[in-house]
């Protein structure tokens, strides 16, 4: 199977967040064959209940490439153009997991060992993959981490520090709104002091970012509303700590702030002879811990077209890649250190 058909294999798996099993037993079945062919091992590594990682070695891994198996919802199959692989995953991260396969069997082939290949579940919503990972690590030195980045290394990511606010009111007759207390009304007096929150600023990653990327709450348009709930997702730079002080100030006695996830900003290393960005999304790496080694991240895919209807993958980026890679675990498993 080549790259291109890898991809589409893949991309026409429903993989959403969650339900994980099926592209996992895919690639399990996958990396069988490619380790008995060199003599390696594959494993499924237990993230949650009927959630596992799948992880692949030849020899002991000293350079493991890793992204995730999980997509955003909804899902859509694959199609093909050209110029392009089109579907939901097609860049995220489903044609960054065959270009790293493809990558691993070019350096086998060519008498490569000391590799592995890391494929996790949950990095579209809590990295519960990763963070298994980490608690259950092989001996890795370094770590590839695969995400949309244009082929280019990325300097640095920002942080993602991600709340739920919930509001509770009194029911009653719209008619009668002074019997009554609007949750929604305070969610979203709430809400808009939430974003007047002035936000940090770094001079390598630039501006944090505030989105309110969910609301609900009411029972209909004739009753005051009881209850109402909102999830808001900042994209941090630096410290969250006076980002916290302020969502506390800002529902303190109208909502709950419940913090459900926080995973920091990072700067990240170089390696010679690649172009570099600095993206403004989030990873798996801060849930490995480094437990897998010194991470970079690069992948093929433009991040502004992952979780569109659009999503879609350049085949001349996905072929470089498989180049990219194999370079980049040469130079690391020859010179033993990075090149920054």
């Amino acid at each position: 199977m080549n790259l291109f058909e890898l991809t589409r294999a893949l991309v026409d798996i429903d993989s959403t967040t969650n339900h994980e099993k099926n592209v996992g037993d895919y690639l399990f079945a996958h990396l069988s064959e490619l380790s008995r062919r060199y003599t390696g091992r594959v494993e499924r590594i237990p993230a949650e209940p009927n959630r596992n990682n799948i992880f692949a070695s030849w020899s002991e891994p000293v350079v493991t490439l890793s992204t995730h198996m999980d997509t955003v919802p909804p899902f859509f199959g694959s199609r093909e153009d050209g110029g392009f692989i089109w579907g939901r995953g097609a860049c995220d991260a489903k044609g960054i997991i065959a270009s790293m396969i493809a990558a691993a069997e070019k350096l086998l082939a060519e008498g490569a060992r000391n590799l592995g290949l890391l494929f996790v579940v949950g990095e579209e919503r809590n990295s519960a993959g990763a963070q298994a990972a980490a608690a259950t690590p092989r001996g890795s030195r370094f770590l590839i981490n695969g995400e949309p980045t244009e082929n280019r290394l990325a300097l640095g990511s920002k942080g993602a520090l991600r709340y739920e606010i919930a509001a509770h009111g009194k029911l009653a007759h719209s008619a009668y709104p002074e019997l009554g207390h609007s949750a929604i009304h305070t969610l979203l007096d709430v809400l808009q002091d939430i974003r007047q929150i002035p936000l940090p600023e770094d001079g390598l990653l630039g501006r944090s970012t505030l989105n309110v990327g969910t609301i609900e709450g009411g029972r209909a348009p004739n009753v005051v509303a009881d209850e109402a709930e909102a999830e808001i997702m900042l994209r941090t730079v630096g410290d969250p700590a006076k980002i916290r002080e302020a969502v506390s100030a800002a529902t303190a006695g109208r909502a709950e702030a419940r913090e459900v996830f926080y995973t920091p900003a990072l700067q990240l290393a170089k390696l010679d002879g690649l172009p570099t960005t600095v993206v403004a999304f989030t990873t798996d790496i801060p849930s490995f811990e480094g437990t897998w080694g010194q991470p970079f991240l690069i992948g093929p895919g433009s991040i502004h077209v992952a979780h569109t209807a659009e999503e879609r993958i350049p085949k001349k980026e996905l072929s470089e890649a498989v180049d990219i890679y194999a370079r980049m675990a040469t130079q690391l498993l020859a010179t033993g250190r990075s090149g920054s």
